[in-house]
């Protein structure tokens, strides 16, 4: 049994984006749409997210664009301000993601108590935002500083809109990754965020990786969500969830329900 059928309580678990609002500091935040309003909205897509029957939830700070590889404190403690005041709320396990801030992560999950947390913790991209590498090193000594022993970590292999510089297979990045640093589960995401993932590399990562956790991390929808778990453990959705499946828009229950409909049948497939 995969850990994540323990923690998730499901085999093929669909763990939910919870998407902040730009936070203070971010260049798309609004006085008059301050703090106290992000949770608002917060609150609502929490809710129309458990009650459409996700398994698990992800918050992120998918507003804060562009996104800071490292962070101002000001970020994750405003992270950490929003799921404070909704700790109470989540009935399904919880995770963060600092986005492209892999100690920041760790940080703030430290700081509320999730069970998961999602980044780019190692190799080395060039993208809209430069070159960037990442130390897992580092950051797996400050987990164990933290006594994160419990923190189960999804790393990105090959984060959406940037480029990896390691040109090997990525069936064989997954499988060094695996022998260094034993990630708790690997997300395989296509080039952008909403693009539909390779469903053979998805198989390729898990064929040559078969006891850790392969979640599709990009391009779930209606018409895909099936196919995509067939090869993957689990799978990350965002946008599908948001009103008329547009990025911008907020949670609606209804879709979030017809979606989860789809994977509850194909679940008894399996």
């Amino acid at each position: 049994m995969l850990w994540t059928e323990e923690m998730f309580g499901v085999k093929k678990p669909i763990i939910a984006m919870l998407h902040l609002d730009a936070l203070p500091g971010d260049p798309l935040y609004r006085t008059e749409n301050d703090i106290d309003v992000v949770i608002e909205h917060a609150r609502a897509d929490l809710h129309a997210l458990q009650e459409g029957g996700v398994d698990g939830i992800i918050v992120s700070n998918e507003f804060s664009l562009p996104y800071q590889r490292t962070m101002d404190m000001v970020t994750p403690a405003a992270m950490a301000y929003v799921i404070g005041n909704l700790r109470s709320e989540i009935t399904v396990p919880y995770g963060v993601d600092a986005i492209s801030d892999g100690a920041a992560c760790l940080e703030l999950a430290a700081a509320v108590k999730a069970k998961f947390v999602r980044g780019t913790f190692c190799g080395v991209y060039v993208g809209d935002g430069g070159l960037y590498d990442n130390d897992f090193s580092q950051l797996l000594r400050r987990k164990a500083a933290l006594h994160l022993d419990d923190l189960k970590m999804f790393y990105f292999i090959n984060p959406e809109s940037d480029r990896n510089l390691d040109t090997r297979p990525l069936a064989d990045i997954a499988s060094s990754t695996i022998a260094k640093a034993s990630p708790d589960g690997l997300c395989i995401s296509a080039n952008a965020a909403g693009q539909d993932v390779d469903d053979a590399l998805i198989a390729s990562v898990k064929e040559a990786n078969p006891d850790v956790v392969v979640l599709c991390n990009t391009g779930c929808n209606f018409k895909t969500i099936e196919r995509k778990l067939t090869t993957a453990d689990a799978a990350v959705v965002g946008t599908t969830f948001k009103k008329d499946g547009v990025f911008e828009n907020r949670v609606d229950v209804n879709r979030v329900k017809d979606f989860m409909a789809v994977v509850r049948k194909f679940r008894e497939t399996i």
